[in-house]
């Protein structure tokens, strides 16, 4: 029997270590993601369809496996990551999945049959939202989100549902798993200067360096924000509360923390890939009755937009905050991994040699989590994490074999 992990993870940020992490022998993958993403055309297409959650998170993790050396597997890819071109009509969608039901789509010749006929449907299903009128700007929409939204209508507007069969038809061996029942949110943040950042879109982009404060999810998207920010920050606060959303646990997600051997807060945007996710109903009560070996916060190395200016520090006191745990009692983060650094120490990369993890030093305990030390950055990818040289920690903490000796993994 496979041992399990769980990790909390959102579109890209964890994808070296997940993708570690699959090819580790004898572990089954959880993802947690939210929904809460309305970037761009993931945004347009939330608005068209007003009850669905953001599916492209979702879609960039069902490209983890897909080997681009596979022709299948690398069309399967393509299809996800394809962008339409400006211009795109609904007759010309149609006449693409006309094209694809009957294997004619030039470029798709090696997508495998079952695959191929699954993602025509879905994409019919789309169609007969759209019909062929002018309600939805196609340009730029990432063909994978669309294939999401098909599965969405045709499933009886089940999210979760559409998940799982958008992971059946590109063949995830990945558990992908939304944080909640599905239902739809909207998420918005206060900064401590009373800016509103109205939605995911703007929580993610670049801000002022005023600190985040508050996070709320909300049953509508906010319509009247300029009357909020003329308010005191008190009061906005207040009103947010009373238009919070009505969300559910995702059973299946709260069994796979409970059951895990191995939780990773991944690397991520935290105020949207992360905390969001924390909060969900259920979360930290599972993540508190996980028997786990190890509950390891995997500190970013690159600074994100919504966390100027944090230490490592910070990171963790935010992270138990949202687990509802805030002086960790109940050990809902065990260790604490850092890039070039202790705690708050900032060590430059190249000064850090490859091949050294230090693992309970003496001293290196703050707020009840072990703090570790490892060189865990990506040569080839400045600012992001190796996969290898991560997993290879985080097993070694859960007491898992890793999937490549670190000599390998240079």
């Amino acid at each position: 029997m496979s041992a399990q992990v769980a990790m909390f993870s959102g579109g890209r940020g964890g994808a070296a270590i997940a993708r570690e992490l699959l090819r580790t022998p004898g572990i089954g993958l959880s993802l947690l993601i939210n929904g809460y993403d309305n970037g761009m055309s993931t945004g347009a297409l939330r608005r068209y369809l007003p009850g669905m959650l953001g599916p492209s998170d979702f879609r960039k993790n069902l490209l983890l496996h897909l080997d681009a050396r596979d022709p299948g597997q690398a069309a399967l890819a393509a299809v996800l990551e394809h962008r339409l071109p400006d211009g795109t009509t609904p007759r010309d969608l149609a006449g693409f999945v006309g094209a694809l039901a009957v294997d004619l789509v030039e470029g798709c010749h090696a997508l495998p049959r079952r695959p191929r006929l699954a993602i025509a449907r879905d994409l019919a299903a789309f169609l007969d939202r759209l019909g062929t009128g002018a309600g939805f700007d196609l340009a730029d929409c990432a063909l994978g989100n669309l294939v999401f939204a098909g599965a969405y209508l045709r499933l009886g507007e089940d999210f979760n549902a559409a998940v799982r069969a958008c992971a059946a038809t590109f063949g995830s061996p990945v558990r992908l798993l939304n944080v909640t029942g599905g239902e739809n949110a909207h998420l918005v943040a206060l900064k401590r200067d009373g800016r509103l950042l109205a939605d995911e879109a703007e929580i993610v982009a670049p801000q002022d360096p005023a600190p985040i404060t508050d996070l709320f999810l909300l049953r509508d998207p906010v319509r009247d924000r300029d009357a909020l920010e003329a308010m005191p920050a008190a009061r906005v606060r207040r009103i947010l509360a009373g238009r919070g959303a009505e969300v559910s646990p995702n059973p299946a997600a709260l069994a796979a923390i409970r059951d895990a051997r191995l939780i990773v807060y991944g690397p991520g945007t935290p105020h949207s890939s992360l905390y969001p996710s924390y909060r969900a109903p259920g979360v930290a009560e599972a993540v508190a009755a996980s028997r786990a070996a190890a509950k390891v916060l995997v500190v970013n190395i690159r600074e994100d937009h919504d966390v100027q200016g944090l230490s490592a520090s910070d990171h963790l006191a935010r992270a138990l905050v949202h687990l509802g745990d805030p002086f960790n009692e109940r050990r809902s983060v065990t260790h604490v991994l850092c890039h070039g650094g202790t705690g708050d120490q900032a060590v430059p990369a190249d000064t850090v040699p490859g091949d050294t993890v230090r693992v309970d030093v003496p001293g290196d305990v703050w707020g009840r989590a072990r703090w570790i030390t490892a060189d865990l950055a990506e040569p080839a990818r400045p600012g992001t994490h190796s996969g290898r040289r991560t997993v290879r920690v985080l097993t070694a903490l859960a007491g898992l074999p890793a999937a490549t000796p670190l000599e390998e993994a240079g």
